[in-house]
């Protein structure tokens, strides 16, 4: 990656149920991802083929944060005059 390019918060890792897809995944996690969901694989009828799903917390933080502010403004605006159905 270069010194402009920022690390991306999802990255999708997929190959090769080998050792070199673990070692992607070990680089990504020393990097400071964290493993998102469970690996898939699949059968391409000569060899398995594995993805994993890694996230940065950091950015699932701030896009958490931001949800709930606007989660708050949108409640904050909502005035209900009617009667509710139970």
């Amino acid at each position: 990656m270069s010194a402009d390019e920022s690390p991306l918060a999802y990255r999708l890792i997929t190959g090769p149920d080998d050792r070199s897809f673990c070692e992607r995944i070990s680089t990504a996690l020393a990097e400071g991802y964290v493993l998102h969901g469970a690996p898939a694989v699949t059968f391409n009828g000569a060899t398995v083929i594995c993805a994993q799903a890694v996230i940065l917390p950091q950015a699932v933080a701030t896009s958490d944060a931001a949800v709930a502010t606007a989660v708050d403004d949108l409640d904050a605006d909502l005035e209900f005059a009617g009667e509710g159905i139970a």
